[in-house]
């Protein structure tokens, strides 16, 4: 239970035909509602910071897999004069640029390594990790935030 979740206790008494009382107690956590804001709006904020989380994964998964094509038309040696494989060059040549030079490349006949490359894709997976994480410190948000009341 966090912090800001209350529990409240209920006690309702029946009577029954015996003349003896049964006392039935109902314990429930209500959370607390943030400084006077309207439940709709605690939960459109808390559906924006989701939903930013969602882009930065999707924009992070689409790096990847970019810079993931790019090591592997690298590694088996493609023609860089064909469309795709340019077109895959020139999108991840600025994401590699910060990365180039930190290792060397290896080579082996037409195909290489370019380890900078991979330095690139687990540097961005830090960064995005780091800001959905930075998000969750400042804005943690649960499955149940989510659900529809």
């Amino acid at each position: 239970m966090s912090p800001q979740d209350v529990q409240t206790q209920e006690e309702i008494i029946t009577s029954v035909p015996t003349s003896q009382q049964v006392v039935k107690k109902i314990t429930r956590q209500v959370e607390a509602q943030v400084k006077g804001e309207a439940p709709q709006k605690v939960y459109d904020k808390k559906k924006t910071i989701f939903r930013s989380t969602q882009i930065i994964w999707y924009i992070l998964g689409f790096i990847e897999v970019l810079l993931a094509f790019r090591i592997l038309l690298k590694m088996l040696g493609a023609n860089s004069s064909v469309g795709f494989t340019s077109l895959i060059y020139s999108l991840t040549a600025p994401l590699a640029l910060p990365f180039s030079g930190i290792l060397g490349v290896s080579i082996e006949g037409t195909s290489l390594i370019e380890w900078s490359t991979i330095i690139a894709a687990i540097v961005y997976l830090c960064i995005a990790w780091g800001l959905v994480y930075l998000l969750d410190i400042i804005y943690p948000i649960t499955p149940k935030d989510m659900e529809i009341e």
